[in-house]
Parts: structure tokens; C-alpha cells; sequence
């Protein structure tokens, strides 16, 4: 995996491109955070506000690093993963 650094793309004008995991709340609203970004969360009562919110903390992040940040610039994505569960009574949610 090639490792690059982010302020070499801000200084060239690029458009930078991250991968967000959004989690729905148990009373509404939507948390978000960027894996490659340690620490860069944010939510919002709708999904279009969490995108939102999200795009400005990722703005504030890079602006706040002091350093370089290393980033992988080969995408993450994410796939189901389904297992066979035999003795599973009730499936309860945390």
C-alpha cells in the first residue's frame, strides 16, 4: 500500500476523498466517524446533517494537524460478513 501525505494534496488543490462510517442512534440522529482520521467524529439528528457535520470536522482536523498525516490512498470499503449461528436463543441489540 502506498503511503502519501494529505498536505501534498491540499497544496495541489486536490479533492480529498474519505470514508465515513455512519451509525443510526437508538433515539435518532446519526453518529459518524472517519476511520483513517483517528479521532474525527461527529453525528447529526438527520443523515444529511451528519454529512454535513462530518465534512466540517474533517476540514477542522486537517487544518488543527500540526504534522504531515499519513494517508493510504487505496480506498477502504466494507463488506457484510455473514455467520451461521446454531444456538442462538434471541438476538438482542446494544
Amino acid at each position: 500500500m502506498k503511503n502519501y501525505k494529505i498536505k501534498k494534496f491540499i497544496t495541489n488543490n486536490k479533492s480529498l476523498i474519505f470514508n465515513a462510517v455512519f451509525e443510526k442512534e437508538k433515539d435518532g440522529g446519526f453518529c459518524v466517524s472517519v476511520p483513517s482520521l483517528s479521532g474525527c467524529y461527529s453525528q447529526g439528528d438527520t443523515f444529511e446533517e451528519a454529512i454535513k457535520n462530518i465534512q466540517e470536522a474533517i476540514k477542522l482536523y486537517l487544518e488543527d494537524e500540526k504534522e504531515e498525516i499519513p494517508l493510504f490512498i487505496e480506498r477502504e470499503f466494507m463488506v457484510p460478513i455473514s455467520i451461521e449461528i446454531e444456538k442462538l436463543k434471541k438476538l438482542q441489540y446494544a
